[in-house]
């Protein structure tokens, strides 16, 4: 990791710049899969499924029976934790509800804001070397959360045709109600278009590699919409020196086995602390089995050693990262301080994975500095906000002219009209 001490502010944007991705190749092998599954349908899609997965399974959709031999496939341990975390993500998404307000903007003229769920929704799920049973939880349970009636779920097969269990088993207690077993850019172009057997949804959710991501971005284009832009995963860490060197070092790592492409960073206004963290890096680094995964990320993220921690944050909100954890003594106080990230984890005993699996929020976050005006995923990401009015007579002569003044002014004279006529009738 490569180390900065006190850099100017001049030159921060230069050392927050993550590493630039050219998607124009990656976009050049997608275009002719959106293509294909737009015009052949399953065929299509079974063929880039053997193709890219090795896998022709008997069937896409996911039986009822398979479904039900997930749960045997799994330790108790497994299925206790996956309960609690759906458990906490549930509850702390049920919380996001909000009341439908009715206001009087005057007299006669009501206005109120009612939430309808999204109807059809599609979720992704990566399967591979990692496959994210934790990303139907943040994913389907907020779907159901928000009532939306139909959650479609789309995730690779391994060779044999099967699905991981545990994401069966995850599926099946948040309420997914079709599961599909089809993965990469073809998944994102059944549920953008819609197949024979996959219906077309409203709206995609889901994080996945860079052919997805791509494929998603693409979509979004026509019409389809999603959840958010998406690139690799990051850590910001600002610690001081009662920090953990090992803790900081973990959370360090937990992020760059992610991916070559993952971004991680330390801002810390301790030498010492900085000097150890490196330390503990190679020392955990050496032992890690995603290691070569790991070890590229590392080369191109940033310890960096500030003067103070006011400007370890104002550092941070520059880079606007995906996760930011502080450690640092009174880290509340500080986390006011905070404009930009997608979630944050406050002291010592709060690790990034917390979030990643259990403790009850989201962990489907903006990246690559997206942080600075978009939310991670949330009840509202499933529903729309729709906008109503009602005008008594009362309300229409009490509005209705300053209306039509207005209406006139911008030489719209239908709209005038639209409210000159009631007037008159009421008069």
């Amino acid at each position: 990791m490569r180390v900065f001490r006190y850099p100017e502010q001049a030159t921060w944007d230069s050392i927050v710049t993550r590493p630039s991705l050219d998607t124009r190749q990656t976009e050049e092998r997608v275009l002719p899969i959106l293509e294909a599954v737009r015009t052949q349908g399953d065929a299509a899609v079974k063929e880039f499924t053997m193709r890219f997965d090795g896998a022709m399974p008997e069937a896409l959709l996911v039986t009822d029976q398979e479904r039900k031999q997930a749960a045997a496939l799994l330790s108790e341990e497994l299925k206790a934790a996956i309960r609690q975390a759906y458990a906490n993500i549930k509850k702390f998404h049920e919380a996001q509800r909000e009341a439908e307000v009715v206001v009087e903007t005057m007299p006669g003229v009501r206005c109120w804001r009612r939430s309808v769920a999204i109807q059809r929704v599609g979720i992704y799920v990566p399967g591979g070397t990692a496959p994210l049973f934790s990303t139907v939880l943040m994913l389907a349970v907020p779907a159901a959360v928000a009532g939306c009636p139909e959650i479609v779920m789309c995730t690779p097969p391994a060779k044999d045709g099967s699905v991981n269990p545990a994401i069966l088993f995850t599926a099946d207690l948040a309420g997914v109600h079709k599961i599909y077993k089809i993965g990469g850019a073809q998944a994102v172009a059944a549920m953008a278009y819609g197949t024979e057997a996959v219906p077309r949804v409203d709206k995609i959710f889901g994080p996945g590699n860079q052919y997805v991501t791509v494929a998603k971005q693409l979509v979004s284009k026509e019409g389809v919409a999603i959840d958010m832009p998406a690139g690799p995963s990051e850590v910001l860490v600002i610690a001081d020196a009662t920090a953990n060197p090992a803790y900081v070092a973990v959370d360090l790592l937990s992020q760059a086995e992610h991916g070559a492409d993952s971004h991680v960073m330390l801002v810390t206004d301790s030498e010492t602390l900085l000097m150890a963290v490196q330390e503990e890096v190679a020392r955990q680094l050496a032992e890690l089995p995603r290691r070569a995964l790991a070890e590229p990320a590392l080369e191109h993220s940033r310890l960096i050693l500030v003067r103070d921690l006011n400007e370890a944050v104002a550092l941070s909100n520059r880079y606007a990262p995906e996760h930011l954890i502080m450690a640092v003594s009174e880290a509340e106080a500080w986390s006011e301080q905070v404009v930009n990230a997608g979630s944050v984890f406050l002291g010592h005993l709060t690790p990034e994975s917390v979030g990643d699996y259990a403790s009850g929020t989201n962990h489907t976050l903006p990246t690559n500095g997206y942080a600075r005006a978009y939310s991670g995923v949330s009840l509202d990401s499933f529903i729309k906000k729709i906008t109503y009015q009602r005008l008594s007579a009362q309300g229409l002569q009490h509005l209705g002219r300053h209306v039509a003044h207005m209406a006139e002014a911008e030489s719209l004279d239908a709209h005038k009209n639209a409210v000159l006529l009631r007037l008159q009738d009421l008069d």
